[in-house]
């Protein structure tokens, strides 16, 4: 695995906002670096305190990409406004898609659980939520990534953990500009820190709603796994080819564009 570069830390302990950080530093195959200060990602900024608002402030945002759904916004609340901020909000699940299940993870007693997602279940549909995404939601990632190119920088990527959604698009963003793979992986796979992951919320009062077994059972749907970032670059490689002909063909981004964005991005 490639070592990931310390880097100094632009990573306060915000209390209302998880999982954020700052991706500069990680490694491109040709031996430059993402430049820190122009793109970070986080969980969703609904229940930013001021304080938290303030140093997000300091970033000199340019845009804020929200990959919220409707739903995610109902339940969470609409972003802290940032002065002079553009928010952009792009949906990269259909509101619809899933209510059911997601009501049943946050209702369901145990035994219902056990029957949605246990023997694999849980974490196959994560995989299979990440194939779809790279293959479904091509425009999407390509208005992303030409807005970084033209001017979206510095920009901030969240969804409602900053985990898959904003995960699978900064991930994205990365190749477009050739960050190795394995750094890729080591940044996504941060979310899992314990101070960096999605708080579990269960509506059910039974004695068991947070058992060990219950937790268990949830455990894939909030972890970061290699694996679910693994089915979606094999879905790259399956569906195009290569990483550049989904760049070109899946996403549309020609070479000045791919040009511009590593200008944007990367130092040197």
């Amino acid at each position: 695995m490639t070592q990931v570069p310390q880097v100094p830390s632009t990573e306060p302990e915000l209390s209302g906002v998880r999982n954020f950080r700052d991706v500069g530093g990680l490694p491109t195959v040709d031996g430059r670096r993402v430049r820190p200060g122009v793109l970070f990602r986080s969980g969703h900024l609904a229940h930013a305190t001021a304080e938290d608002a303030a140093f997000l402030a300091t970033l000199g945002l340019h845009t804020v990409f929200d990959f919220r759904n409707a739903a995610d916004q109902k339940l969470e609340g609409p972003d802290v406004e940032l002065p002079g901020v553009r928010n952009v909000n792009i949906p990269l699940t259909d509101p619809a898609d899933g209510a059911e299940f997601w009501k049943m993870v946050r209702d369901g007693n145990t035994a219902e659980l056990r029957g949605l997602l246990a023997d694999g279940k849980a974490a196959r549909r994560m995989s299979d939520t990440y194939r779809v995404i790279v293959r479904e939601r091509t425009a999407d990632h390509g208005r992303v990534l030409r807005a970084l190119a033209e001017d979206s920088v510095p920009a901030l990527m969240h969804c409602a953990a900053g985990k898959d959604r904003a995960g699978l698009s900064i991930a994205v963003t990365l190749l477009a500009v050739g960050v190795e793979r394995d750094a890729i992986e080591a940044d996504y796979l941060k979310s899992n820190d314990p101070h960096r992951r999605y708080k579990v919320r269960r509506s059910s009062s039974a004695a068991d709603a947070m058992s060990p077994e219950v937790m268990e059972l949830l455990a894939p749907l909030f972890d970061a796994r290699a694996e679910y970032l693994g089915a979606a670059f094999e879905t790259i490689e399956e569906t195009w080819g290569s990483t550049d002909r989904y760049l070109s063909e899946g996403l549309g981004l020609d070479d000045a564009a791919r040009e511009r964005l590593r200008e944007r991005l990367l130092e040197g």
